[in-house]
């Protein structure tokens, strides 16, 4: 299965990346910041990390981890258990010194967990807009739910289409329906060009629409600096 995403983060913690991590829509092109999304190290030390890290409690499990910038720091406070769905990224992850990094899909925790197994989950990186429709948001949810304590809390983020600098994202798709939109990219990275993902973006009124039923309620919304990007947090009901 091609991983050109997997493949060039790869290349940069091996010091072998030679070309750029692309991101496509159709002849349209960015260059993917691999270093500071990534291997940038996460400390507490501003708001916005001390806010992500007040929702936080181990066991932890870190959803979409890349190569484990978030779990590097956690696991050194409690259980952090970091899943990726590529090979490349958890072999990157344990390379760097993540503890437990294992290969697993984010669509099929309750295949890969027990219930009740963490305290608080971390969905950070837009991942969770790759539930691709409302109905398979509030899927994950209630996945992730399953998994987690009744006292659980989790993080995810998204950008929030109802901000106007949401329309220069690249691959962004308009929706007619309020806070709603999709984004649609691929990977591209030495000529290999990954398969297509489809991103549903959505806003938090959207996001608390979409809690209903899961388990979940949105307990704080923090948007960043500028720009369409937020974070919430979520608690058991």
């Amino acid at each position: 299965m091609s991983d050109p995403f997997g493949r060039a983060v790869r290349d940069f913690h091996l010091d072998e990346q030679d070309e750029p991590l692309v991101q496509r829509d159709g002849e349209e092109t960015l260059d993917h910041p691999i270093e500071r999304f990534y291997f940038a190290e996460f400390t507490v030390d501003d708001e916005a990390s001390e806010w992500l890290a007040s929702w936080v409690d181990g066991p932890l499990l870190d959803v979409g981890a890349g190569a484990g910038r978030h779990a590097l720091y956690f696991q050194e406070r409690f259980e952090t258990v970091a899943v990726e769905v590529s090979d490349h990224l958890v072999e990157t992850m344990r390379e760097r010194g993540v503890a437990d990094a294992r290969r697993g899909d984010m669509f099929a925790l309750r295949e890969s967990f027990d219930r009740d197994r963490f305290r608080s989950a971390l969905v950070v990186g837009t991942q969770i807009g790759l539930a691709g429709s409302m109905q398979g948001l509030r899927s994950f949810l209630g996945d992730l739910a399953h998994v987690t304590t009744p006292d659980g809390t989790a993080v995810v983020d998204c950008y929030d289409p109802d901000r106007d600098e949401a329309a220069e994202l690249l691959g962004y798709r308009d929706d007619p329906t309020p806070g709603l939109a999709h984004r649609v990219m691929s990977f591209e990275y030495e000529g290999d060009v990954g398969d297509a993902l489809l991103f549903r973006l959505f806003s938090p009124d959207r996001l608390r629409a979409a809690t209903d039923g899961t388990g979940w309620e949105v307990a704080a919304v923090r948007y960043g600096d500028e720009g369409p990007h937020y974070r919430a947090a979520l608690e058991k009901v």
